[in-house]
Formats: structure tokens, sequence, C-alpha cells
């Protein structure tokens, strides 16, 4: 089993470098953001990843919130909307040949950790694109997690929803370090479920509303999870 989960998992990294390689050839041909969702459209089927969406994109977020386990991730909510979404990236993958092509024509926003000075920089950023219509989208928890436990959000995407006032819809993941880790390098097909979960609206007078956020957010994964289980 181990070596078919290793299998799986060599072929699924090529599909996924080869479906980055698809948007790069496709951006400069095709309107935003078809050539984001082609890639990720191309990515799941060809991995056999289906998505079972529970709840619905909110039409006037303006931010997903979303737990981070997998590199699947991010193609999971670039097929399951229509909206063209932002992705908050740290700054590394701007640097990284093949990677940073594909970060930088879709215009994604780089994140500079422990650094201060870079904050106004990333507040202009998430600014322009949601006046541009996208949805800034952010892993909070600032690393994969594959434990089940959701890591301490940090506080960066509080603060960009504070300070522009944000709607923020949160989205919870179950479990798509199943199909696919680089951690472990396993990968198998199944279905993956992702969560809607309704929105709020950012207050900066409310100190712990993204704490309480990630509360619901924690039981929501625990709830789904335990059915899974079942």
């Amino acid at each position: 089993m181990k070596i078919l989960a290793r299998i799986n998992w060599a072929y699924s990294t090529l599909v996924i470098f080869t479906g980055l390689l698809l948007k790069i050839l496709l951006y400069p041909f095709v309107p935003r953001p078809y050539a984001s969702k082609i890639s990720a459209w191309f990515i799941r089927t060809l991995i056999f990843v289906h998505v079972r969406e529970i709840g619905t994109p909110d039409p006037e977020a303006q931010m997903y919130v979303i737990n981070h386990q997998s590199e699947l991730d991010i193609g999971v909510i670039e097929s399951s909307t229509k909206r063209e979404l932002a992705w908050v990236a740290k700054k590394e993958l701007f640097e990284i040949p093949f990677f940073s092509l594909a970060v930088r024509l879709s215009r994604e926003i780089p994140l500079e950790r422990e650094s201060k000075s870079a904050l106004v920089a990333l507040l202009k950023a998430a600014k322009e694109r949601i006046d541009d219509g996208r949805i800034v989208c952010i892993f909070p928890e600032g690393t994969r997690s594959e434990s089940g436990r959701m890591r301490r959000f940090k506080p960066g995407a509080k603060l960009i929803a504070d300070k522009l006032g944000l709607t923020v819809q949160p989205v919870v993941l179950i479990h798509t370090a199943r199909f696919f880790s680089t951690k472990r390098m396993t990968a198998a097909p199944g279905v993956i479920t992702a969560v809607y979960l309704e929105s709020v609206q950012a207050d900066k007078n409310d100190k712990k509303w993204l704490e309480q956020l990630q509360q619901r957010m924690q039981e929501t994964y625990d709830r789904y999870e335990q059915r899974k289980e079942s």
C-alpha cells in the first residue's frame, strides 16, 4: 500500500506541476480568471479528486479565511467558485523559479513575515485586488497542519479585514492531506468536503472575532470529520 501511495504521490505531483505550467501558458490568451480555473480543474480531474460543497460561496464576501492542510487546497477553492481570487502567499514563493511566474502572472499578494515595513504594501495590494472585484484568500494558520487541529490563527487576516472593513467568509476543508501530502509523500483519489460557513463582518472594535471564527471553524471540522470516521 505504501508503494502505491508513493506512486500516486509522484503522479499527482507531476499533474500539479503540469497544471501550473498550463496556467502560465494560458494566461496571455484567455480572459481572467480562466487560466487559474482551468488549471485547477485540470489538476482535480487528472488526480481523481472530487469536491462536495456544503453551504455556498457568499456573493458579498471580500475575503475567504481557509484552514490549510495540503497543496490541493488552492485548487479546491479555485474550482468551487467562479469569482476571481487573490491569494496571500509568502514572499519566498515570488522568488522561486517557475512558481514565481505563476503567482506573478495572476498578481497574487506577497506576504513578508515578521516585517512591519511590508504591512503598508500588503494592505495596499489587498485593497487593489478587492477594488478590482477579487476575493482575498488567506490561510491564517500561516503553514500547513495535517493533524486535524488548526494552528493558532496569525493576526494578518484580522489586520487586513479590520483595516479595510471586509466581509469575511470562513471555509473549512476536511482532511485534504489524506488525498495529497508532500510531508508523507502520499496521495489517493477521493472526495474532499468544503464547508462554506456564514460570513462575518470584520469589526476592529471586536478584539476576538478572528479567535471566535477559528473556534467555529474547528468545531465544524471536528463535526464533519467525526461523520466521516463513523
